[in-house]
């Protein structure tokens, strides 16, 4: 398993969800097992770069939309300042 310094954080369960894609589908699609899909979306495992490449094909986004050395925000969070206004 990864140290922190070395995690690979994903959107690859937010990907699939939004688009109607199933664990075994994205899988098959990759040519990997389905359970690797799990461990990926669960940061269990990172992917090879070229793992990584193909994931991002398939969605047809650039991989920094799936892949991030840091943690993504998460969805409906926003900034704001002391006073409440938007930053």
């Amino acid at each position: 398993m990864a140290t922190d310094k070395e995690k690979v954080y994903n959107r690859i369960a937010m990907l699939r969800a939004e688009r109607g894609v199933s664990r075994r589908d994205l899988a098959a699609a990759l040519e990997v097992h389905y359970q690797t899909v799990g461990y990926l979306e669960r940061g269990e495992y990172s992917p090879s770069l070229h793992l990584a490449l193909r994931i991002a094909d398939y969605f047809e986004v650039p991989v920094e939309v799936v892949f991030s050395l840091t943690p993504f925000p998460r969805l409906g969070a926003t900034d704001t300042t002391n006073d409440g206004s938007r930053s």
